[in-house]
């Protein structure tokens, strides 16, 4: 990938409590846009979109809306398109094309699965973007969008080849208890009926966990990858249904929560926790960076520390972890520029008033940190909850004795660490095809 150079890296940051989206200028922090009244979904993210755009879903409003972070220097609008869909968002993914989408929904505030509306989305539709909502099964699942598989990928005898355009397209929800993943076809989502039908599946294959959580898919070759307790289940695309593959294992005790594609490198990311089950015991729970190469068929796992690490970020030649223990926190760096990858620094983070303590959840009614990054620029940005600071540094100069982490502030608190997505012009991004 190569990295901008006549536009700077924006940030768009997120205060899903106070209700705005910022657009930033990188490294400076000047703003160069601001929408007010609305409230990110933080479960379902920041979508890279072809075309250095990026879409969130709207969880008061109920709406799917589309950003273009670089629209306003072309005399563009920052927000170029909205479109209604079923809240509360769990989770939010395109097809590789980024026209359709998909956004199921989850708990939202409350503590049993009530709502089993899918919705799918054509940007492109004629006469405007148009979203559709389905009944498919209550809970938090998972979701994918699998384009028509590009030629000269698969070795499958068995697959009828590349498909010929959007009415190809497949939606893969991954549900828990019982786990499966039920395969849909987006054309028939969008020709459902009014008043939220029940979907009817093209394909519904079992999984041999119930406790799935983390999806990927990589658009070359048409694969899904669901994390489970298991290790990470494998599915490739056969026509329009599914062919499960040998899971991958993860190489140890514990398992990943998160999944993330880094697309330049091709290779898949998760964080595995080990430790005590307890919530409260938080501070005890191991934390391994495991890492799978597509191509390569590597598989491998590197210590991070003790505590509570989540979400990741990918940077242009590394990977960003931010790691929450009572003893200080820190942003953890590892190096993607060779075959075995490895911690090239650990930067400390100003501490949170209302961080997580032991005993209580790491999750529930304290402070986070929320992390982005680009493949197309070393930079990394971390917040600070509760305090509206957002930490940047430049992954490439970390490890150097003058390497420095710059603070930018803004006017809202950011509680709950608010959520951050960092674009530069022709990164690729879009090539993970999930919400962040």
């Amino acid at each position: 990938m190569t990295e901008a150079t006549s536009t700077p890296p924006r940030l768009l940051v997120a205060d899903q409590v106070a209700g705005c989206v910022r657009l930033l200028d990188l490294p400076d922090g000047r703003e160069r846009g601001l929408v007010e009244g609305r409230h990110l979904a933080e479960h379902a993210g920041f979508l890279a979109l072809p075309g250095d755009r990026t879409a969130f879903v709207d969880d008061l409003a109920g709406e799917l809306v589309v950003l273009d972070p670089y629209g306003p220097d072309a005399g563009r609008p920052f927000v170029e398109a909205t479109v209604p869909v079923a809240v509360p968002a769990e989770h939010l993914a395109a097809d590789p094309t980024g026209r359709l989408l998909a956004v199921t929904t989850g708990l939202g505030r409350n503590w049993e699965p009530w709502s089993d509306l899918l919705t799918a989305v054509d940007l492109a539709a004629p006469g405007g973007p148009r979203a559709v909502r389905v009944r498919t099964d209550a809970g938090e699942p998972g979701v994918t969008v699998l384009g028509p598989r590009p030629s000269g990928r698969s070795t499958d005898p068995t697959d009828p080849g590349p498909g010929r355009g959007p009415g190809d397209a497949l939606v893969v929800l991954r549900h828990r208890e019982p786990g499966s993943l039920t395969v849909y076809r987006h054309a028939e989502l969008m020709a459902a009926a009014p008043a939220c039908p029940p979907a009817v599946p093209a394909a519904d294959l079992p999984l041999a966990d119930d406790d799935g959580h983390g999806d990927a898919h990589d658009p070359l070759t048409g694969r899904v990858f669901a994390a489970a307790g298991s290790g990470v289940h494998r599915a490739r695309r056969a026509g329009g249904s599914l062919v499960m593959e040998e899971a991958l294992p993860w190489g140890g005790p514990g398992r990943g929560y998160y999944l993330r594609l880094d697309p330049a490198r091709r290779v898949l990311w998760s964080c595995v926790r080990g430790g005590p089950a307890e919530p409260g015991r938080w501070p005890e729970w191991s934390n391994d960076a495991w890492w799978h190469g597509l191509d390569s068929g590597a598989v491998g796992r590197l210590p991070i520390g003790p505590g509570f690490v989540f979400r990741l970020a990918v940077a242009a030649r590394h990977v960003a972890y931010a790691r929450v223990h009572p003893d200080g926190d820190e942003l953890v760096l590892i190096a993607t520029d060779s075959a075995t990858p490895r911690v090239t620094a650990r930067l400390p983070l100003p501490a949170m008033e209302g961080a997580p303590r032991p005993g209580g959840t790491p999750w529930d009614g304290v402070q986070r940190r929320a992390i982005a990054a680009s493949p197309g620029s070393p930079l990394v940005a971390v917040t600070r909850g509760g305090h509206g600071e957002i930490h940047l540094v430049d992954a490439d100069r970390a490890p150097a004795p003058n390497a420095r982490v710059t603070t930018l502030s803004v006017p809202t608190p950011l509680n709950d660490g608010g959520h951050l997505a960092l674009v530069t012009r022709g990164s690729g991004a879009h090539g993970d095809t999930v919400g962040r």
